[in-house]
């Protein structure tokens, strides 16, 4: 396994999510995975630019920072296809969402190389579907899905080596809660997977991710991008985007569980941790905790 760091906050609202990948190795996240048994190797963090939050500056046609985003995409694309072809399983350290472009192209260039069937679970709060002519802010955190399946700026949406990097059918929205009109009709009309809060709230959590993993077995690449405002922020309040109505922490547990049995993980970002606006460094505490339950440590006690 290989854990790359990738301290950026270019694309995101506020300043705060370059210190998460060094909140997370604070919290342990090395240790916690080599005692799971992991040959877990930290290969340091990725350089990249900076960008001045405070500056005020406007979205230039539909984007905010767009030059350092598509450079630190880059970076991660790179790094994380390094990884795969030397057979570790990539966990990025994120940074903000808009880091999975460079992630998850790295791994869809890698899968469609090997003739292998990829799916992406987008553990989110948001739908990060919008595209410049949609979003309110012109910031790329809430861009990515949009970009990798085509639609958003050259320099983002053909890292893959072609475009779009992914296809509806691979991708799959879990724990969304917070969508723009414009994102939910994209969504819908790409016919993209949509597991969201109130779908959880009917059915529970078992049975969701029994939908969302169908047909998911051992020879598919599950790639999970998990950001941590996926969760409610009474648990998780170290996020620039808190939406209240999130998963709680055994529900998001119990996800992590069944992701590690379904046997078919390949790859995994972490984003959106901002240590600046968490608590003691909890959310990075309550990361790693659950990163361990998605590597194989289990609340189970009872023979199967």
């Amino acid at each position: 396994m290989a854990l790359i760091g990738a301290p950026s906050d270019a694309g995101a609202n506020l300043p705060g999510t370059s210190l998460g990948p060094d909140a997370l190795r604070i919290a342990g996240i090395a240790p916690a995975l080599r005692a799971r048994g992991l040959h877990a190797i930290d290969q340091g963090n990725l350089s990249g630019p900076g960008v001045d939050h405070h500056a005020g500056h406007a979205p230039q046609q539909g984007f905010r920072h767009l030059a350092e985003v598509a450079q630190w995409n880059a970076a991660v694309c790179g790094a994380v296809a390094e990884a795969l072809a030397a057979g570790h399983l990539p966990l990025l350290l994120g940074g903000d969402h808009s880091l999975a472009v460079g992630s998850i192209s790295a791994v869809a260039r890698h899968c469609r190389q090997r003739g292998q069937r990829l799916k992406v679970l987008w553990l989110d709060a948001h739908a990060d579907a919008n595209t410049p002519a949609t979003s309110p802010s012109g910031n790329l955190h809430g861009m990515p899905v949009a970009c990798l399946l085509g639609h958003g700026p050259q320099g983002l949406t053909h890292l893959a080596g072609h475009s779009p990097a992914l296809v509806p059918a691979q991708l799959a929205l879990l724990g969304v809660r917070s969508v723009d009109a414009a994102e939910k009709r994209f969504v819908n009309a790409l016919g993209i997977e949509v597991y969201d809060m109130r779908y959880i709230d009917e059915v529970g959590m078992r049975a969701t991710m029994a939908q969302a993993l169908y047909g998911v077995d051992r020879h598919t690449h599950l790639h999970v991008s998990f950001d941590l405002d996926c969760l409610d922020p009474t648990v998780a309040p170290g996020v620039g985007t808190p939406v209240r109505g999130g998963p709680t922490y055994r529900e998001i547990q119990l996800c992590m569980e069944i992701l590690a049995d379904c046997g078919a993980l390949g790859s995994v970002d972490v984003v959106e941790l901002n240590p600046t606006r968490d608590v003691r460094n909890q959310s990075a505490e309550l990361a790693v905790d659950l990163l361990e339950s998605l590597f194989g440590k289990s609340t189970l006690m009872r023979a199967r």
